[in-house]
C-alpha cells in the first residue's frame, strides 16, 4: 500500500479544492485502514467487517438496543443485506434480536454478554492496529487534523 502523506496533489494546490481533496485523503486513508482491520477482528472475533460495524454500533451504547432500520442508516446498507448480517451475529450468539413493543414491523437488535466480552477482550488490540495504521498511511498535516478526533493518536509517530 502506498504513503498517502506522498500523494503528489497533497499540497492542495491541484484542481480539487481543498475539503474535497481532505475528504479523498481521509476516504482513502480509511479504506487502508480497513483492509489492515480486516484481518484482525476475523482473527480475534471471528466476523466479517460489517458485522463488526454493527457490533460497534450497538457497542457504543452497550446496555441499549438499536432499530435494524436505525443501523441501515448509519451504516448506509440496505435493510436485506442487514438482515442477514444480524442473523449471522444472532446465530453466533453475539446479538439478540426482538420485535419493538409499540410497533409489530420494528425490530431491535442489542449486544449479547458474549459479544461485550469478546469487544472488552481484542479492543486493545483493535485500536493499536487502527492508530498504527493511520500512522503509516497519513501524513503530519493529516495526523495532525486527526488529532482532534482521536487524541491518543498524538503521541505515534510515522515509522521511517
Amino acid at each position: 500500500m502506498a504513503d498517502l502523506s506522498d500523494c503528489p496533489s497533497a499540497s492542495g494546490d491541484g484542481l480539487l479544492p481543498v475539503e474535497l481533496h481532505a475528504w479523498m485523503l481521509m476516504l482513502a486513508a480509511t479504506g487502508a485502514v480497513e483492509q489492515e482491520l480486516r484481518t484482525v477482528v476475523k482473527e480475534r472475533l471471528d466476523v466479517s467487517h460489517d458485522e463488526f460495524l454493527i457490533l460497534c454500533l450497538l457497542a457504543a451504547d452497550p446496555g441499549e438496543a438499536l432499530r435494524m432500520t436505525r443501523i441501515a442508516e448509519l451504516l448506509g446498507r440496505p435493510k436485506t443485506r442487514l438482515t442477514y448480517q444480524i442473523a449471522c451475529l444472532q446465530h453466533a450468539g453475539l446479538v439478540t434480536r426482538k420485535s419493538v413493543r409499540d410497533d409489530r414491523r420494528g425490530v431491535e437488535v442489542a449486544l449479547t454478554e458474549k459479544a461485550r466480552g469478546l469487544l472488552k477482550e481484542a479492543s486493545g488490540v483493535l485500536a493499536e492496529t487502527v492508530k498504527e495504521a493511520l500512522a503509516r498511511f497519513m501524513g503530519p498535516a493529516q495526523r495532525q487534523a486527526m488529532c482532534a478526533l482521536m487524541p491518543d493518536f498524538a503521541g505515534e509517530a510515522a515509522p521511517e
